[in-house]
């Protein structure tokens, strides 16, 4: 049986607001295929990866395709000017049954510091967007890097699903529509933003528009032609740098011209008879998914059951464990020496000493070391399997929706705000969330933590679950909410994407919860309470809706079978079946 897939989703910062009244009705049905499957946030960029596939493209091809085809119609985080991790399950793509072929790798391809801005540049900084923030754009060399790999098509066919829906247009949708009137309102500091994403004479988008970009189509049509270095030392390089000369960037020509992506190898770790598989350092979310699924093993989870006080529990409490050494030690591997027993099952017996059944852990007791004072980001997923076993599950962002806000003059694109996922402040790392831990402190050429998962999970060395998520700080939470739900609880991908989700990342020490408020939740939720754990207002209801977290588009092979599910809590998601 041919079996082909490929899923994205997407969150703006941590949680999205959905329309009030969500009910089953709103949940997208599981599709199943047995030769070809596309999965995204996108329906244009879902077409453009189904069609690769159809035209004898593997994988990874597909994957290329969905994400230049995403820099055009999902500006918000679809990109050219960001940066991510994918990883790659090889199968049986290289023709040979020697196991080292089937064993998956990460590409990584994160953006890194200017050689400009040290350690102390941004101690007095406190704008989020602007040409300042921008770091060294990745996605192009990795991309490109993926394709020389593993890549089967000619590069340039990948690109030019991208190159027609720029150059001709697609239509907006509800939500686009609305965020770029939104940002249009926001960006008077940024006329090539308002150029390039607004209509004439600000009139308002709509539903249905089309939205051209003959720029972004140049754009494109030079990297199919000249391959990344049209990228990073052409023509497109030098716009680049000249719009970072206007407006008080830091890129410099030898920034582009030395950016290189990595293959490195995933953290991995066994759960109840799966192998899961994710992205390493710079990524803290592989390592933070590790480290709680090491812990979680310890206990029997389904006999609690997915809705029970001690499950939610026991998932804060891991949670907790897993962001307190995130921050002691993620960062980039090239500068700082993360310790490797973080992902062993060792460490996770060590530091689940301290967990107590009937009682929240206080953060502040898990890093005594850490001093702490009182001192008061967008993503896009998608993953793909191939008729010889080949997987894909790629996260890549521009961080914050639509980045810097930065759009390149003549060139069409956004540009990254990623300097904002360093350590801004060395030292100061704060009750409410803020980290100045030396890991992520800046240092030229460096690349900044990213939480960023995208997850394969098999089982005898079959690939089973093909998952990821967006949503900042909450990645892996959302991702581990997933695995359980399909490993612990034998929940079908329909019920393990719907089911509400937990999250705790040590500081701000309170648990998130996305039913939070909701009559149906309050039992639990006084539970908890009484074991002291304590829950913000940044999760809180909003009229009849909830604010939501992640958009795990997931995928599920079973017997043979494929099954994807679109996540419900971003609109316009399209399942597209072969």
């Amino acid at each position: 049986m041919r079996l082909t897939i490929c899923s994205l989703s997407f969150s703006v910062l941590l949680f999205h607001l959905f329309p009030s009244k969500v009910t089953a009705d709103d949940f997208p049905p599981i599709v199943q295929s047995d030769r070809g499957m596309v999965v995204c946030v996108n329906p244009e960029a879902s077409d453009a990866g189904l069609a690769i596939l159809k035209s004898g493209g593997n994988a990874v091809d597909a994957a290329i395709a969905v994400a230049f085809a995403l820099a055009v119609t999902f500006p918000e985080a679809g990109n050219i000017g960001g940066g991510g991790f994918m990883m790659v399950w090889p199968g049986n793509s290289a023709g040979s049954n020697d196991p080292k072929n089937a064993q998956p790798v990460c590409i990584e391809y994160r953006e890194t510091c200017p050689a400009a801005v040290g350690r102390d540049s941004f101690i007095k900084e406190f704008r989020q967007e602007g040409h300042h923030t921008v770091g060294v754009p990745g996605t192009v060399r990795g991309l490109a890097l993926a394709h020389e790999k593993y890549g089967k098509l000619p590069w340039k066919n990948l690109i030019a699903p991208a190159i027609q829906l720029a150059r001709e247009g697609f239509p907006v949708d509800a939500v686009l529509a609305a965020g770029l009137n939104r940002l249009n309102q926001q960006t008077q500091a940024f006329p090539e933003f308002r150029r390039v994403y607004g209509k004439a004479n600000q009139v308002p988008w709509k539903e249905g528009d089309l939205l051209v970009q003959p720029d972004l189509a140049a754009t494109l049509t030079a990297i199919a032609t000249d391959g990344p270095d049209a990228f990073y030392t052409g023509a497109i390089a030098q716009k680049l740098v000249a719009e970072m000369q206007a407006g008080g960037g830091y890129i410099s020509s030898e920034d582009l011209a030395n950016y290189r992506a990595n293959i490195r190898q995933p953290v991995h770790t066994t759960y109840r008879n799966h192998d899961v598989y994710a992205p390493p350092p710079p990524s803290a979310g592989g390592t933070q998914l590790i480290e709680c699924l090491n812990i979680l093993e310890q206990y029997d989870l389904s006999k609690s059951g997915p809705k029970s006080s001690r499950t939610a529990h026991l998932l804060a409490e891991a949670m907790r464990r897993a962001g307190a050494d995130r921050v002691r030690h993620q960062g980039d591997p090239a500068f700082t020496s993360v310790p490797l027993q973080l992902t062993t099952k060792e460490h996770a017996k060590r530091v689940s000493q301290s967990l107590r059944m009937d009682q929240a852990t206080r953060s502040e007791e898990l890093a005594p070391d850490l001093k702490l004072s009182d001192e008061p980001p967008s993503t896009t997923h998608f993953s793909v399997v191939d008729g010889n076993g080949m997987a894909v599950a790629n996260t890549y962002t521009l961080q914050n929706s639509y980045g810097s806000r930065v759009v390149v003059r003549g060139a069409g694109f956004l540009l990254n705000n990623e300097m904002t996922d360093f350590n801004w402040r060395p030292g100061v790392t704060s009750r409410d969330g803020r980290v100045g831990t030396e890991p992520n402190v800046m240092a030229p050429g460096k690349r900044m933590v990213s939480s960023q998962c995208p997850t394969f999970v098999a089982r005898d060395g079959k690939l089973r679950l093909v998952t990821g998520s967006p949503g900042g700080r909450t990645i892996p939470s959302t991702v581990l909410c997933v695995v359980v739900n399909v490993i612990d609880f034998g929940m079908s991908v329909r019920d393990a994407v719907d089911a509400p989700r937990w999250h705790h990342q040590w500081f701000p020490d309170r648990l998130q919860f996305e039913r939070l408020g909701d009559p149906a939740y309050a039992t639990l939720m006084n539970e908890l309470r009484q074991m002291q754990h304590e829950f913000g207002n940044e999760v809180k209801q909003l009229g009849d809706g909830y604010r939501r977290q992640g958009d795990a588009h997931s995928i599920l092979i079973e017997n043979g079978k494929t099954f994807g599910a679109s996540d419900w809590r971003r609109t316009r998601g399209k399942a597209a079946g072969w």
